[in-house]
C-alpha cells in the first residue's frame, strides 16, 4: 500500500509524501533507482522518497526552493484511463488554481496547467478518461484536457458555497456536489443541463425551525445508487435517489462538532467520519449508531481514506500526523510529517507491510591488522584462588 499526502504550506509545489520503496541500486547503494529496459538497462537514479511506517520517517517529493503558500496543495487524485486508480500518476490541485501531474514512478512533477474560471479554491478533482474534472467553491464544475491551450470541454453550475465534489467510482461520468446552503445534487457530465437527483432538506425541528444545510463531504456507495454525506452540524445522512421523498433515509447525529471528512470501509455497511475537534468514529449505516471510536487525535481531521480490502483507515489532520488505524480501534502507525496536511491517497498496488531491502554491504578485510593480531602471543588467563573463610571470635 502506498500512502501519499499533500500539504498546504508547501513550497513551489505541494508537498507529497509517499510510502513505498524502490529497490536498491547496484551502482549507487545509498540511493534508489529503477531500471529502464532502454539503452541497455540504463539506471535512472531516484532520490530516497517516501514515508517509512516502520521507522516513522518521511521524505518530501517537492523541493524547498521558492516557498509560497499560494502553491499549497488542496487536493489530490490518483489518475488513470480506468475507473480504478492507476499507480502511474496523480493529480494535485493548488491554491492558485494550478493543476499539476505527478509521476509516482519517477518521483517528480511531469506537467500541469492552470484552470481559470469561477471563484474560490478547488473543492474536488476527478479523472474522466483522458480528461480532468475540477470543481471550485463558487460552484463551477468543468471538464478539462491536460494541454494548456485547450478550452473547457464541458461545464455546469452546481450552486454557490460548494464544499465538495466527488465522482461515482463505478460511473465516472456521474458526480455528486454539496455545500453550505447547497443541498446534495447528482449530475451526469454527459448531460449537465439538469441534475439527476436533487436532495430535499429534512423536516423542521421540534421548534418548527428550518434545519440549516451544510454538506461537508460525500461518498458514493460502490455498487449502489446511495450516497452518504456528513454535515458541518454533526450529522451523517444516507440518501437513496430511488426514494421518491428525496429526503435522507438515515439521519444520525454525532455530537455538535462540524464533521470534516468521510471514508467508506469495505462492505458498505459502515462509514468512518472525522470532526474538526479531532473525533473519529465508525458509524453503522444500518442502525445509525456509533460502533467504535478511534483515539489518538490532537487536532481537527482534514482527510480520511479506508483500504478497499483490509480493515485499515488512514488519516491526516491539523496536528501534522499521519495515522494508520485498524477499524477495531488499534493505532498501527503514527508518523509526524512537519507540514499542515490537507489530503491523502492510498495506492493499494504496493504492500504496506513490506520491509525495505537494505543495500548490500561488502566487508573489507584489513590484512595488515589481521597479521598483527595473529603474531601476538596469547597470554593465559590466571586462575582465581579460593577465598579463605575468616572465622569470627
Amino acid at each position: 500500500m502506498q500512502i501519499i499526502t499533500s500539504a498546504e504550506d508547501a513550497g513551489s509545489r505541494p508537498e507529497l509524501f509517499c510510502h513505498g520503496t524502490f529497490r536498491p541500486c547496484r551502482r549507487f547503494p545509498h540511493r534508489k533507482c529503477r531500471e529502464s529496459s532502454q539503452d541497455g538497462g540504463a539506471h535512472e537514479v531516484v532520490p530516497r522518497l517516501g514515508v517509512n511506517l516502520q521507522r516513522r520517517e518521511a521524505s518530501n517529493h517537492a523541493g524547498g526552493e521558492g516557498l509560497s503558500r499560494a502553491r499549497g496543495g488542496l487536493g489530490a487524485r490518483l489518475g488513470g484511463p480506468r475507473p480504478e486508480p492507476a499507480p502511474g500518476w496523480l493529480l494535485v490541485g493548488s491554491l492558485d488554481r494550478s493543476l499539476s501531474v505527478f509521476s509516482t514512478e519517477r518521483g517528480k512533477f511531469t506537467g500541469g496547467r492552470l484552470c481559470p474560471g469561477g471563484g474560490g479554491a478547488f473543492c474536488g478533482l476527478g479523472v474522466l478518461g483522458s480528461s480532468v474534472v475540477t470543481a471550485v467553491e463558487s460552484g463551477l464544475v468543468r471538464v478539462w484536457g491536460l494541454h494548456e491551450d485547450q478550452e473547457p470541454l464541458q461545464e455546469l453550475q452546481a450552486g454557490p458555497g460548494l464544499c465538495r465534489m466527488r465522482q461515482d467510482p463505478t460511473r465516472p461520468h456521474v458526480v455528486g456536489t454539496g455545500g453550505k446552503e447547497n443541498a446534495l445534487k447528482v449530475w451526469d457530465l454527459q448531460r449537465p443541463q439538469e441534475p439527476l437527483f436533487r436532495a430535499k432538506n429534512v423536516r423542521n425541528d421540534w421548534l418548527d425551525l428550518r434545519v440549516p444545510v451544510w454538506d461537508r463531504d460525500l461518498q458514493f456507495l460502490p455498487g449502489t445508487q446511495r450516497i452518504v454525506t456528513c454535515t458541518g452540524h454533526g450529522q451523517v445522512r444516507l440518501y437513496d435517489p430511488s426514494c421518491p421523498r428525496r429526503r435522507p433515509v438515515l439521519d444520525a447525529a454525532l455530537g455538535e462538532a462540524p464533521l470534516t471528512a468521510l471514508a467508506l470501509p469495505e462492505g458498505n455497511t459502515s462509514v468512518v467520519v472525522g470532526s474538526a475537534r479531532g473525533d473519529v468514529a465508525v458509524i453503522d449505516l444500518r442502525k445509525g449508531r456509533v460502533l467504535r471510536a478511534l483515539k489518538g487525535f490532537a487536532g481537527g481531521v482534514r482527510a480520511l481514506q479506508c483500504h478497499p480490502r483490509l480493515p485499515l483507515v488512514a488519516s491526516v489532520g491539523l496536528d501534522r500526523f499521519l495515522r494508520l488505524h485498524r477499524l477495531d480501534g488499534h493505532l498501527s502507525h503514527k508518523v509526524y510529517l512537519k507540514s499542515r496536511l490537507t489530503c491523502l491517497l492510498l495506492n493499494t498496488h504496493l504492500d504496506w507491510e513490506a520491509q525495505e531491502e537494505p543495500p548490500p554491504q561488502k566487508g573489507v578485510k584489513d590484512e595488515e591488522g589481521d597479521e598483527l593480531w595473529d603474531a601476538l602471543e596469547s597470554i593465559p588467563t590466571p586462575k582465581k584462588g579460593k577465598k579463605r573463610k575468616i572465622l569470627g571470635i
